[in-house]
């Protein structure tokens, strides 16, 4: 029996590291060639000035309210999504995709037409020097056309985890990237015969990228694939009432979640403003940079998401639990090498950018901060969004991750910058506290198991 036994653990151990791999690492491709974009951005864009790449920083500020927002739901609608396709409900797996196109489109469209009557006053809020607010202005009132395509794209990319079929949404999405880049290059600098329309270029670049990545997205679905999950005929996409409270009613503190949790970010960014331009753009190319480096806990994340997902789909309360702590020790493991590694490549990323030599100290710095808080705030994402969203937890998840950013992280931020007048680094090592509290808090939260639920009735 022992035998039999461990052959069983060894067995499940492939078959868990096989499926964390089909998940994992195209939602790591992804979001490795979208940070490419924002790498590509702020060199390009910071070749103009660091005004200029402060201006593109708080409008895509504006960018990160709206698509949290719609990521919160998105992200509800999949802890449904991923537990019925767990026991192949497809009719009911095509009706919750009905319900996030039809979300995503009342958002998009309101939150466009605000961005765009109302630029100048949203850039005005991270930084009061002019040319910030002008350029913001000129590139905002461009990408704001991005919004809903993007949410509709995002929606597919969502539920694509959900099915674990995720080769088509990353080939489209690394089409665009490519082609934003070369696109950024041609517009912003004024290539081939084209006007250099500078952050207009940049915005420009990124609303024909967008167009191009939905159209290969739905394309596949609906015209070259004949049996995809996704492929829903209208008919098949209407929903009861009765499931969108369902699915509200456990997507809500999600979006609550995020909508807290990107409001407290963008007012700490805001907060950094409060240190110059010159700060925004160095806070802006430090969180590019660290988003490249942690692409690999969002597949790492996605991936145990939709094991645990389809584990609790089908009653597996404990097998859910136990495979969420070898996931752990993964993170861990990563958690170690990635830092390292960042804190090695600090020099070579400074020189890339070659601003001045005050600035390029203050990345130095900023950067080494950035490295030292990722483990916390590593684990606080994959607790949140790994564990307990795919197990219903997500009012908790609400109430915890919004809440130690606003009772801890904007307070400290405002300690930080008004009243103690500390340097950039110092400040973002003094917010990093809210994080570590907030890893506490998932750590106790965790080993209760309160967090584990079942939607499927099983």
């Amino acid at each position: 029996m022992t035998e039999a036994y461990n052959n069983s653990l060894i067995k499940n151990n492939k078959d868990f590291y096989r499926q964390m791999f089909k998940v994992g690492f195209p939602v790591m491709i992804q979001q490795l060639i979208i940070v490419a974009v924002g790498i590509c951005d702020t060199i390009m864009v910071g070749k103009l000035s660091e005004e200029a790449l402060a201006a593109v920083g708080a409008a895509n500020q504006v960018f990160m309210v709206y698509v949290d927002s719609v990521f919160g739901f998105l992200s509800g609608v999949a802890v449904f999504s991923v537990q019925y396709w767990g026991i192949r409900d497809l009719k009911t797996l095509r009706k919750l995709l009905g319900i996030a196109y039809s979300m995503c489109i009342a958002a998009g469209v309101p939150v466009t037409i605000i961005a765009f009557a109302f630029a100048p006053s949203l850039i005005s809020l991270f930084s009061d020097d002019p040319d910030v607010v002008l350029l913001g202005t000129q590139y905002l009132r461009i990408s704001v056309f991005t919004y809903v395509i993007g949410a509709l794209t995002f929606a597919v990319s969502y539920n694509s985890r959900s099915v674990a079929m995720l080769k088509w949404p990353t080939i489209a999405n690394a089409v665009a990237v490519g082609l934003n880049i070369f696109l950024n290059w041609v517009l912003i600098f004024g290539k081939f015969g084209m006007p250099a329309m500078g952050v207009r270029g940049a915005a420009t670049a990124t609303l024909i990228a967008r167009i191009v990545e939905a159209a290969i997205t739905f394309s596949y679905i609906y015209i070259f694939s004949k049996d995809h999950p996704l492929k829903a005929k209208l008919s098949e996409m209407k929903y009861e009432k009765a499931l969108l409270i369902r699915v509200l009613k456990t997507a809500f503190p999600v979006i609550v979640n995020e909508l807290l949790w990107v409001l407290s970010f963008t007012t700490v960014y805001a907060i950094y403003g409060d240190l110059g331009p010159v700060a925004l753009a160095v806070v802006q190319i430090a969180m590019t940079i660290t988003d490249a480096f942690q692409a690999i806990f969002a597949g790492i994340g996605n991936g145990t998401a939709v094991i645990i997902g389809q584990d609790l789909g089908r009653g597996s309360r404990e097998s859910a639990f136990n495979l969420a702590k070898k996931s752990l020790k993964i993170i861990w493991v990563f958690i170690v090498i990635i830092t390292a590694l960042l804190i090695a490549l600090r020099t070579t990323i400074v020189n890339i950018y070659d601003f001045e030599q005050s600035t390029n100290d203050m990345m130095m710095s900023t950067l080494l901060i950035f490295s030292l808080s990722l483990a916390p705030k590593m684990l606080a994402y994959f607790f949140i969004c790994g564990i307990f969203r795919p197990g219903g937890d997500t009012t908790w998840c609400a109430w915890v991750d919004s809440g130690f950013n606003w009772i801890a992280q904007v307070p400290l931020a405002i300690i930080g910058v008004h009243l103690l007048h500390w340097e950039l680094w110092a400040v973002i090592g003094l917010v990093a506290l809210g994080e570590v509290m907030k890893t506490v808090a998932c750590y106790f939260r965790f080993y209760s198991k309160k967090w584990i639920n079942v939607f499927t009735g099983r």
